[in-house]
């Protein structure tokens, strides 16, 4: 006889049976067991939004073994993740292996290594039911308006469109933004720039105009820029002030949930659910080589900065040993969680610092290194000292105008030796080292230009700054933000173009009617609100039953209301015209959206039915027949490029064809990697290779 362990996955009860050892047998539930059934809302409105639960398809041999394994077990540990869907997969588990739900066996590991799962098992405790209740209550909610409000938009749009609560106001921040670029009127304006060397150096800086006869410089068209640039002719540019100062610069606070899918993005163009499968799997536990199985990082669903004394002790005992105790703080860092997070865990940080990428790399999948990679180096970057900078502006005086110029150099380098931030934009500064200056010095013009530039509209928003703003909003939770996306794009309502986001016509026309007839269901604010109170559930503040009924007693008038005044109206998708021409009739072809994506159509129809599939071609050729290279879609909605002859011609890669022609066999090149990445040739027996 032996205690019965539950978790979610095998890779997990494989790492956690490993330190449990003998006396205890873990099993996976292959995630949830019991579920709302999709064929039917299955909530009791009438009876306190009573759940209807089934056990679900597929699952049938799984609950059969774990009913057969909980009767024969001495004790059962409920150990699913430690956050609101881990605590009612428990839940379900304990009502239908009949367990009690006021015994202590319930176990939680915030990281699964040797002390993760000695510190859980030495701490079990009762089902939080707090917890299961704000599971429950976003689950009906979600279902609620699922259920309710998707029929309505079939009727009034098109059959197959689903709604929903956090998805919804994601689609309207998308439209919104298109709307605002759309809206945009660019303003004209002109800087006046010098390009300049100071008499003890050669090297040439660059500085701007800031003021003119004291006041700021606006010059709105290129005659005040002729104008001003005529006055300065023959000018003496002497400097007027040198201020040097030394200024510090912080790490970044070590990875929540959604700043590591925002970085995971910038840095490698990991879509966010890409992100989170790799981060599961380095929670649940890799085999590594000398280790065993062991879980590399702690879990990765998380709103908390805070980090355990164990950590942060640890971190500083590498970056003593590696770098040397100058990158170290006087004392160790702490960062502050947002009033919002729920702090039940730590930030994700690696689980044994001392175990560099380098040394587990060989035991980790691409996607796996790389992210361990990044959670490592941050973590231990959030650590070191802060970056010192040496910062001087200078002030440069010509005739009427006051040109400033200004630059840095790095005095200690700190965290930055191993790890920096990215950035959704890079600055435009010059933020070069200046040459030796002091005031009173005359310096020579290489060059004075007036340059025209324009005011840009805000740009759309990736994968990134979606997530961002969700968050800044505090729309969904950490367990939320990747499927909110991966649902936007697979429902159609938003579709990638490039890194960026923009709405379909299909998700236009939809926010469109939302906005009109459902203005709480798209309000950020009210949705936000919406979080919070579920917090508050969470939390054992608010009753879960009130909560559903003050929001549903809204929602009923106001679907009814949507009802009556959309009576007999149908709102139309417009089609996306293309220079496409049918075949058959001559006539131009669109852009329709099916059940399977988008498609050419006849604008013929019905007299013309000719359909086909959308085609985009790129400019390169394949390496094996020389026909045309076309981008292609995976199942799973990953982009690729193969040969436009399939199936006669199989070639496909994942690497980007550019227009580089390869200085051997004169065969397109491919780029691989990222910003560090490299151009190849893929026709086989070539083998160049060269850095972008």
């Amino acid at each position: 006889m032996s205690d019965l362990v539950i978790v979610e996955s095998p890779a997990k009860a494989k790492t956690i049976q490993k330190y449990l050892g003998p006396g205890f047998e873990v099993v996976a539930s292959m995630g949830h067991i019991r579920d709302l059934p999709k064929s039917r809302m299955s909530v009791d409105i009438e009876h306190n939004f009573q759940p209807v639960y089934v056990e679900m398809k597929g699952k049938e041999d799984v609950i059969r073994d774990l009913k057969q394994r909980a009767k024969k077990a001495d004790q059962v540990w409920l150990a699913t993740d430690p956050d609101r869907e881990g605590e009612a997969i428990s839940w379900h588990l304990a009502q239908l292996l009949d367990l009690d739900i006021n015994r202590n066996n319930r176990v939680e590991f915030n990281e699964i290594t040797q002390t993760g799962v000695k510190n859980g098992m030495a701490n079990p405790h009762k089902i939080d039911m707090d917890l299961v209740n704000a599971q429950q209550a976003r689950r009906i909610l979600d279902r609620i308006v699922g259920y309710q409000l998707s029929p309505f938009l079939w009727r009034k749009i098109r059959r197959g469109l689903s709604a929903g609560r956090v998805q919804s106001v994601a689609v309207r921040l998308v439209v919104d933004r298109e709307n605002e670029i759309r809206a945009f009127v660019p303003r004209e304006y002109w800087t006046i720039d010098a390009k300049l060397t100071a008499k003890s150096s050669r090297k040439v800086f660059a500085a701007h105009l800031i003021e003119i006869d004291g006041k700021k410089a606006e010059l709105t068209n290129e005659q005040e820029a002729n104008a001003v640039l005529a006055a300065l002719q023959g000018a003496d540019f002497i400097v007027k002030s040198v201020k040097k100062r030394v200024t510090s610069r912080q790490p970044a606070p070590p990875f929540i949930t959604s700043t590591l899918q925002q970085e995971a993005s910038r840095r490698m163009g990991f879509q966010a659910r890409r992100t989170m499968k790799a981060a599961q799997e380095l929670y649940e536990g890799v085999e590594v080589e000398g280790h065993g199985a062991v879980g590399l990082i702690t879990y990765m669903r998380t709103d908390s900065l805070r980090i355990s004394d164990e950590a942060k002790a640890a971190a500083a005992d590498y970056i003593r040993q590696a770098y040397g105790k100058s990158y170290l703080p006087a004392t160790p860092r702490t960062f502050k969680s947002k009033k919002s997070a729920q702090d039940a865990h730590e930030a994700i940080r690696p689980t044994m610092p001392s175990l560099t990428p380098d040394q587990v790399k060989s035991s980790l999948t691409t996607d796996q290194y790389k992210l361990y990679k990044l959670i490592w180096e941050r973590f231990i970057a959030s650590q070191m000292a802060n970056c010192q900078l040496d910062t001087v502006s200078v002030d440069i005086t010509a005739k009427h105008c006051l040109f400033r110029a200004s630059g840095f150099s790095v005095k200690f380098d700190g965290f930055t030796k191993l790890y920096e931030e990215a950035k959704d934009t890079v600055s435009e500064e010059d933020n070069k080292e200046l040459p030796p200056i002091e005031e009173g010095d005359p310096l020579k013009v290489k060059s004075l230009d007036g340059n025209q530039h324009f005011t840009q509209p805000p740009s759309r928003y990736t994968e990134a700054t979606l997530i961002k703003t969700l968050e800044e909003n505090g729309i969904g939770r950490p367990s939320t933000f990747a499927a909110t996306v991966t649902t936007i794009l697979y429902r159609m309502y938003v579709e990638r173009d490039g890194k960026q986001l923009r709405p379909t016509p299909l998700g236009e026309v939809t926010t469109q009617l939302m906005k009109e007839q459902f203005k709480q269901i798209v309000d950020v604010r009210f949705t936000a609100d919406m979080e919070s109170e579920l917090d508050e559930v969470e939390q054992g503040k608010t009753d879960w039953v009130g909560c559903l009924r003050k929001f549903y007693d809204d929602f009923e008038k106001t679907l009814k209301q949507a009802e009556k005044s959309m009576d007999g109206v149908r709102m139309r998708v417009p089609d996306e015209e293309t220079d496409e021409v049918c075949e058959l009739c001559g006539k131009p072809m669109v852009i329709k959206i099916g059940r399977f994506g988008k498609f050419l159509a006849c604008t013929g129809f019905p007299e013309c039915k000719n359909t086909k599939k959308i085609i985009t071609p790129t400019k390169g050729f394949c390496p094996l027949c020389g026909k045309k290279i076309i981008l292609k879609k995976s199942k799973k909605g990953r982009s690729f490029y193969g040969c436009e002859g399939y199936p006669e011609c199989n070639f496909m890669t994942w690497s980007t064809p550019v227009e580089d022609r390869c200085p051997k066999c004169g065969n397109t090149l491919f780029k691989r990697g990222g910003r560090s990445g490299k151009l190849v040739c893929e026709k086989p027996d070539c083998g160049f290779e060269r850095p972008l």
